[in-house]
């Protein structure tokens, strides 16, 4: 979000931005609400000028047609559906990042709103390419992606002990012309019972974030394990190198189904400068997805 910055409209009493007038005209422009969070950022990205209207309405008309009729499972080629574990933020159970202004951004390695905390570790940039099954696998543009992960430690913001205070390592971007979103992160940690992996949820437009039962996609990105030796074997990662050592993706209890064949995200990159994971997503809106949340109370170490 653009920080500190109002623009006032000519012969106009009211502070506004860009035209608009401010729903809290005495608070910074990250502090105006979800609502004009995403009006900025549709009307940044230009997409409803050329290409995102068409999309967006093809996306959104494709998962009304199908809601009543859509069968739970997975179409081929379709990312499969995973469980959001115990810890998604996007309150179906517990809190609720979802419902927050500033959540949607690309860099989500520090906390926003009164949260100020940062995660540190290896730099890692996340692309995910949608496609749109029900349209021929086309870029499925306008769709909102909602991503998490644990920190370097094993800690998930808002639930664990250590990081409840704080709410990084969260953030949604909406899918371009070409269905991609990018975010800005750090390499996650790999804690008991899991390999080391990010999680993620789409959602038909940036409008129906806060309302989780509204994803039409919950998966996982599995990260190489040759990556995360490496990784691991840098400063603050010394937990994960003999967590790692006793698992596989085969022996995962998410990915260990297929070995994560259509999860494992190609990476490139070195520890110093960071690394970039790009993995090719397929939705289908014809199909419910069949995963969500564990209950309330499920330990730390299991399908989190």
């Amino acid at each position: 979000m653009e920080q500190h910055q109002q623009h006032q409209r000519p012969g106009a009493g009211h502070p506004a931005y860009k035209s608009r007038s401010l729903p809290r005209p005495h608070q910074d422009l990250e502090d105006q609400g979800l609502g004009f969070d995403v009006q900025t950022l549709i009307g940044r990205r230009g997409a409803l000028k050329a290409f995102g209207v068409g999309a967006l309405a093809l996306g959104l008309a494709a998962c009304t047609a199908t809601t009543n009729d859509a069968s739970t499972g997975t179409s081929a080629g379709e990312i499969p559906d995973e469980t959001a574990g115990p810890y998604p933020g996007d309150g179906s159970n517990g809190p609720d990042v979802l419902e927050q202004s500033g959540i949607v951004r690309r860099d989500i390695r520090s906390s926003f709103g009164d949260a100020n905390g940062t995660a540190e570790g290896v730099a890692l940039d996340l692309e995910l390419n949608i496609k749109d099954l029900a349209n021929g696998g086309a870029a499925f543009a306008g769709v909102a992606v909602y991503v998490w992960q644990c920190d370097r430690d094993g800690n998930y913001s808002m639930y664990t002990p250590a990081a409840e205070q704080e709410n990084y390592l969260r953030g949604v971007q909406v899918a371009d012309a070409e269905g991609t979103v990018r975010f800005t992160s750090i390499f996650p940690a790999c804690y008991p019972g899991r390999w080391p992996h990010i999680h993620f949820e789409v959602y038909p437009d940036a409008a129906s974030i806060t309302d989780s039962a509204q994803a039409i996609a919950i998966s996982q990105v599995a990260l190489p394990q040759d990556v995360s030796d490496a990784v691991y074997a840098t400063d603050g990662y010394a937990n994960s190198v003999r967590t790692l050592a006793r698992l596989s993706l085969e022996s995962d209890n998410v990915f260990g189904d297929d070995g994560g064949a259509s999860q494992l995200a190609t990476v490139t990159g070195e520890t110093v400068a960071g690394y970039k994971a790009v993995l090719d997503v397929g939705v289908d809106t014809s199909t419910a997805p069949a995963a969500g949340a564990m209950p309330r109370g499920t330990p730390h170490g299991g399908n989190g």
